[in-house]
């Protein structure tokens, strides 16, 4: 399949470089843009030619492109190449097997929920309290070139100035939490870690609500849509990019709405989402 792949250069941890990339998928005739300080990348994939559209970088570019290939009913190819690569993880790909990755151009379809926030498009969750604020925080450090602090540390200093529980209405119900998390399917094992989600087209969004910080009390439940309340904007991470919330939040689940394109290596047991059949 012919497709345009975005690389954002600043994603890449570790792995192949930027040039090793860009050359593995020409090889295989796909069309690449590295992205360049300043580019609109949603701009970008709108106006793409090609029946494919792909990022190789962290979570939030590819949503980014993603609610893109939503728009224009575009498959989309994942390639893993941010720090912690939380969707590819779910969607079974490899991050440190390129050839593996880009052989999705020529994959099977899966078809897998996303979250909407408003309109915005997210694929793993979005984070309200004590982690969002950690984010806006680390990009506030990123920017001016300090070293990057262990988030220890950030917590440490939301604990001394006391202003890590805020008030939170959900659904129309009051409650007071440290963290409230709202993920496109359910994590399981290790929520506090961000573990994994066994699939990612249960078509639910699930809401995680802690209280505390040191010792979190989890209460969790599972809908097709939240609306949440505060009385003032609200620090946020959409996907681990850091954003500004208005209330009211109207956060909801499209089922199967993002036709993602996985490797021929990617297994297909039952349930799961690289396992799913294409329009199940």
């Amino acid at each position: 399949m012919r497709g345009t792949l975005f690389v954002n250069p600043r994603s890449g941890a570790g792995g192949p470089s930027v040039e090793e990339l860009v050359g593995a998928a020409a090889e295989i005739g796909v069309t690449v843009h590295v992205l360049r300080d300043g580019e609109d990348l949603v701009e970008l994939a709108r106006a793409a030619d090609g029946e494919v559209l792909a990022m190789a970088g962290g979570d939030g570019s590819l949503g980014a492109v993603a609610q893109v290939a939503i728009e224009r009913d575009l498959p989309f190819v994942c390639i893993p190449w941010g720090t912690r690569n939380h969707f590819a993880t779910d969607a079974g790909l490899a991050a440190d097997d390129l050839p593996i990755a880009l052989a999705a151009f020529g994959g099977s379809e899966r078809r897998v929920d996303v979250g909407r926030c408003g309109e915005r498009v997210f694929l793993n969750n979005v984070s309200l309290g004590v982690y969002g604020r950690l984010v806006h925080r680390r990009e506030q450090r990123r920017r001016r070139d300090e070293a990057f602090a262990r988030v220890r540390a950030f917590a440490v200093s939301l604990w001394r100035d006391r202003r890590w529980e805020r008030e939170f209405r959900i659904d129309g119900r009051a409650i007071r939490a440290s963290v409230v998390l709202v993920s496109n399917n359910e994590y399981v094992d290790e929520l506090a870690s961000l573990g994994e989600r066994e699939r990612l087209d249960g078509g639910v969004l699930a809401l995680y609500a802690a209280r505390g910080l040191r010792r979190l009390h989890w209460s969790e439940r599972t809908g097709r849509r939240f609306r949440i309340e505060a009385r003032r904007p609200m620090h946020a991470a959409l996907d681990g990019e850091p954003v500004v919330l208005a209330s009211p939040l109207e956060l909801r689940v499209d089922p199967k709405a993002l036709r993602l394109l996985v490797p021929p290596a990617v297994g297909t047991e039952s349930g799961q989402t690289h396992a799913s059949p294409a329009n199940s």
